[in-house]
């Protein structure tokens, strides 16, 4: 078998996090290789915000993370901030476009973003190889004199065996990235292999579920949704404490759209949601002040003034069927304020979410506690990187995780 090619840096993985970490570490010089296991570099780039890339946000936040330690992720927002990156942008004369809550995203395509991540590792010398499957990763014995390489100790740390199409590769790095990504949308080149990697090397994993991800009924619920299917709503969505204003959409599935991908960060099998269908109005108040103002009027008619018809027409089968022709005049009021608690206060609970296959993100991953929140590498073991969405920090929608790929993979970069 042939001599190992020798490298500074090995990445693992050509997403968002790998690709800034490589051309960050080959600017200091670093003979950089990123192994990709797909046939494309930065698909999960190419599909987000619809081909128009939310690359970041105006506001960031530590408090927009998920992290089981919430302090984690913020050395390397503040070493690499969203205006670093918008700089980037703006550098590379891509045009874009502020939406909804600070978002940012490309006016044209995502293919830019990805476009100027691959000119700077071309221009920084990082090389790219694509359908590489890791097959093993081994550690080499470090310098008798000392547990761990000195900064001048150019020697490998690690021998990698790689399988190109027909071909292996017996690969020998000084340090090694894993920007693997997580479980969410295995279509794109989601995996565990970061959770396993961090286990061989004694790292922990922190539970793991489905994040940014709709969800699923299984009882009367989802005969609803299905009726409803495509109707999209403004509503407040609370659950665990937490609480997100944004556009419900139903789904032949269930309930999808921003304000519960946003919730299920924070959602747990068995919990309920608290859906507010007014979040600008009192229900119970002004389903009353109506009754002596339109005496004559249906409630389904009052309702369809503030709230979709179809939508109406399936609370009003489900909370008044009886007096679906009643006039206002003849409802009580006490009856009144419980149909507007109900419309400030839908208790639904899902039965599941659609899982990793629709996911955007994965909620948990390689535990922070063994990781420097400096450099991104592991505590007890030299060289050895994690960056990106492999670990325990999971964004909000809006370009956070994004921000997250940009910020970790520039720390690691910078120490790799």
């Amino acid at each position: 078998m042939s001599d190992p090619l020798s490298y500074d840096v090995i990445v693992l993985g050509a997403g968002a996090s790998g690709l800034f970490c490589a051309f960050t570490a080959a600017q200091r010089g670093r003979r950089v290789l990123v192994l990709e296991r797909a046939n494309k570099v930065g698909k999960k780039i190419l599909m987000s915000g619809g081909g128009r890339c939310n690359f970041t946000n105006h506001f960031v936040e530590a408090e927009n993370f998920i992290s089981d330690n919430p302090h984690f992720c913020k050395a390397a927002l503040k070493r690499f901030s969203q205006w670093d990156f918008i700089a980037m942008v703006e550098r590379y004369g891509i045009a874009f476009e502020e939406r909804k809550h600070s978002q940012l995203f490309c006016l044209h395509s995502a293919k830019d973003i990805l476009n100027m991540l691959l000119d700077e590792c071309a221009d920084a010398g990082a090389e790219i190889r694509s359908h590489c499957e890791l097959q093993s990763l081994t550690a080499l014995a470090p310098n008798p004199s000392s547990t761990k390489h000195s900064c001048e100790d150019r020697r490998p740390r690690y021998a990698l065996q790689v399988r190109q199409g027909h071909n292996t590769l017996q690969l020998h790095c000084q340090s090694l990235v894993v920007a693997t990504g997580a479980l969410s949308i295995p279509t794109l080149g989601g995996s565990g292999l970061g959770y396993q990697l961090a286990e061989q090397f004694g790292l922990g994993v922190t539970p793991r579920q489905a994040g940014l991800v709709p969800f699923m009924y299984s009882d009367d619920s989802k005969v609803l949704c299905e009726r409803l299917s495509g109707l999209a709503l403004e509503v407040e969505v609370q659950c665990n404490g937490r609480s997100f204003r944004e556009n419900l959409l139903f789904t032949h599935r269930g309930m999808s759209g921003p304000a519960m991908l946003q919730i299920s960060n924070y959602w747990n099998p068995g919990d309920s949601l608290n859906i507010n269908l007014m979040p600008d109005d009192d229900a119970a108040s002004w389903l009353c002040s109506a009754k002596q103002q339109q005496p004559k009027l249906l409630l389904r008619s009052l309702l369809s003034q503030r709230l979709a018809k179809g939508l109406v027409a399936e609370l009003q089968q489900r909370w008044w069927p009886e007096q679906a022709d009643t006039p206002l005049a003849e409802y009580s009021d006490k009856h009144l304020r419980a149909i507007g608690e109900r419309i400030n206060h839908w208790q639904l609970k899902p039965s599941a979410t659609e899982g990793y296959r629709t996911a955007e993100v994965t909620r948990g991953g390689v535990d922070t506690s063994g990781i420097s929140s400096k450099t991104m590498e592991a505590k007890q073991q030299a060289g050895l990187y994690f960056v990106g969405e492999v670990l325990d920090v999971t964004g909000w929608l809006g370009g956070f995780n994004f921000q997250w790929a940009w910020s970790s993979g520039y720390s690691a970069g910078l120490h790799a």
